[in-house]
């Protein structure tokens, strides 16, 4: 008789990665035109549409220009020739385009995580100073080096869990979005994969 003695063991299959999470879009608004702020529509930490104005530089210079252009396209629509309305319309959908610069809108729904103007200040496109941001949380990612020695074991869709300094408590699960065939060598002459790990619907706290 043989006499056999069963242990149980936990034995963890983990690949340990290190990275910066990034918002799915960024937006760093900008003016296109010099002018004095109108109205600012928002404030940090605001839900924002695509499309929605954020900041309106005054444009009464570029609404008057438009609507004299416009009254004289209704008088040389009546008297005027075929190609020179035609000429008018191509300066109508400038004009216009020059009246929607002097709103800065939202490129993607998001939030508003910067802001630095107020009512009454005057921007310079000279000086590019940035406006605001905004960003698009519908996921967080980050890009990751996967060792040589890990690569065999990395899949599409493999369970991540995101850790952050910040919140020492806080676990989030994400999943292995993206990684190429081929890897690189980096200037320390190591071999890695440079991969893509997401979370969806991130927690307000990251």
């Amino acid at each position: 008789e043989v006499l056999y003695t069963v242990k149980s063991e936990f034995h963890e299959n983990i690949i340990e990665v290190s990275g910066n999470v990034k918002a799915a879009q960024q937006q760093v608004m900008q003016t296109k035109n010099d002018g004095t702020v109108k109205k600012v529509n928002v404030k940090v930490g605001d839900k924002v549409k695509a499309g929605q104005a954020i900041v309106e530089l005054d444009a009464s210079e570029q609404e008057y220009n438009l609507a004299n252009h416009n009254y004289k396209m209704e008088q040389t629509s009546i008297n005027g020739s075929k190609k020179e309305l035609a000429v008018m319309k191509m300066q109508q959908k400038m004009l216009e385009n020059k009246l929607s610069d002097r709103t800065i809108t939202a490129r993607f729904d998001g939030v508003v995580t910067d802001l630095n103007v107020d009512e009454g200040d005057y921007l310079n496109t000279d000086l590019a100073k940035d406006v605001g941001t905004i960003i698009d949380r519908s996921y967080l990612y980050a890009e990751v080096e996967v060792v040589e020695s890990d690569a065999s074991r990395l899949r599409i869709g493999q369970d991540v869990i995101f850790s952050f300094p910040s919140y020492p408590e806080l676990k989030v699960k994400g999943y292995v979005k993206f990684y190429p065939a081929t890897g690189r060598i980096t200037s320390r002459g190591a071999t890695v994969l440079d991969a893509e790990i997401r979370i969806d619907n991130p927690p307000e706290e990251i």
